[in-house]
């Protein structure tokens, strides 16, 4: 395996696409609806509302697609991991159904979107997949059988396949047929030059109807909050029923056509997909703060299995875990009249995107979504993770810091891997310097 340039990203979607340049918010603005995030949800949620001819506005504080949307894997599949035998069990039947549902159905609007604005769309099947022995207490093959009698339950042709092309012995792995992946940079790219979008934009304060930015203030009727982890504390606690979690990618050249979409039903296990002459594998994750694997993870994976493969590109991204392995889309808290959000997505924002465009641009225009009820950001919160969460919480705001997150002051912790600040209480991370990488934080260290 060839060598690589050491910590220094370089980024697939980026390079294959021609991502357009918006100006700058110079002075006040007014606007009926107002989206902050140019990531997927916030240009999805744009979208959907130009369709309804709505007065709609988007800002972004960096670039659009700077964020986790520009550094996906890019599948699009309603098999979010093996969670549909334990969500009907431990939320029932009919919400399971809409959860699937709604994402079934991301998958369809992807396709649709995908002849309008063309983005390397390819039908692939999915697969989650368990190596042998046991997983959570059972035996990895009967987890396979439940989890695909679950989903034919909601009514999708869900089977175990065991003989799979990934290059390590596996129990086998629970099917999606007719699933996709695609180029998001190639997708949003093309759709944001038709949308009213600002850039550089950083919002610094919400308010009940308006918003107060670094270069002017915007009065709104609505406000979307698509900033991939929520920034408002106030209202929420989302920095209760969240954490954040890390992952890797290296994308090969001269490795393997896996002629499908692969991912470990175990967390922090590795994912396989194809783009072009590429294999990406993913992996080596850990929550943000913490160590892990890493890029190192995947390059000895690489050494051992695909000796003549090259390097071409690598990245990491972010993502925002719920509770409940459920995102939280729609009203921001019982008590913030007008302001929506949508965060939380567990690792499979392409689909929880769309879903939570299709939500919101439906209640900020005074309609019904009839998915709406399973992804409730004021569902009950007493979970295991709450747990967890509050513990990392306490353990890192005692104690002496040279250097405190500027989101609620938990002590930071030296990112080796990636030379950065990263914040383990909620995530924020900042470059070596003190600017803000990853939110919620939206100050740079002093």
């Amino acid at each position: 395996m060839e060598k690589y340039e050491k910590n220094c990203e370089k980024r697939l979607w980026s390079e294959t696409a021609d991502i357009p340049d918006f100006n700058q918010l110079h002075g006040d603005a007014k606007t009926d609806v107002l989206i902050i995030g140019g990531g997927a949800a916030g240009l999805l949620c744009g979208y959907y509302l130009k369709k309804r001819n709505a007065d709609y506005m988007i800002l972004e504080g960096r670039r659009i697609l700077s964020g986790t949307t520009g550094l996906t894997t890019a599948k699009i599949t309603a098999q979010h991991g093996l969670i549909y035998s334990k969500m009907i069990k431990n939320a029932g039947y009919e919400k399971a159904k809409l959860y699937f549902d709604a994402n079934r159905r991301a998958v369809e609007d992807y396709r649709e979107i995908s002849k309008i604005y063309p983005c390397d769309f390819e039908e692939r099947d999915s697969f989650v997949y368990l190596t042998e022995g046991e997983y959570k207490g059972t035996n990895s093959n009967e987890t396979l059988k439940r989890e695909a009698e679950a989903v034919r339950r909601l009514g999708f042709p869900a089977s175990v396949e065991v003989n799979l092309p990934l290059p390590f012995k596996t129990a086998g792995a629970v099917k999606f047929p007719m699933q996709a992946q695609f180029n998001p940079a190639k997708l949003f790219s093309k759709m944001a030059k038709d949308l009213n979008i600002y850039e550089n934009t950083f919002v610094r304060e919400i308010q009940t109807d308006r918003v107060i930015t670094d270069s002017g203030t915007v009065k709104a009727k609505k406000i979307i909050v698509a900033t991939h982890f929520p920034i408002l504390n106030k209202q929420g606690a989302y920095y209760m029923k969240m954490y954040q979690s890390r992952s890797y990618v290296i994308a090969l050249e001269n490795a393997q056509n896996v002629e499908g979409m692969y991912v470990d039903g175990r967390e922090n296990g590795l994912s396989f997909r194809n783009y072009e002459n590429m294999l990406l594998l993913g992996g080596g994750g850990h929550r943000t703060g913490k160590k892990g694997g890493n890029w190192e993870e995947l390059r000895r994976f690489a050494s051992k299995y695909y000796p003549e493969s090259n390097e071409k590109y690598h990245w990491a991204a972010q993502d925002c875990m719920s509770l409940d392995k459920i995102p939280y889309i729609g009203p921001y808290s019982g008590s913030a009249e007008n302001l929506y959000t949508a965060t939380g997505f567990n690792k499979w924002g392409m689909t929880s995107s769309m879903t939570a465009a299709k939500i919101l641009s439906d209640m900020v225009m005074g309609t019904g979504n009839r998915y709406a009820e399973a992804f409730s950001p004021s569902r009950n919160m007493i979970k295991p993770q709450l747990f967890v969460n509050l513990g990392e919480s306490v353990v890192n705001l005692v104690g002496f810091s040279k250097k405190r997150c500027t989101h609620m002051g938990c002590r930071l912790k030296w990112n080796k891997a990636e030379h950065t600040w990263d914040c383990p209480c909620h995530g924020s991370r900042f470059t070596k310097d003190g600017r803000v990488l990853d939110n919620p934080a939206n100050l740079n260290l002093i």
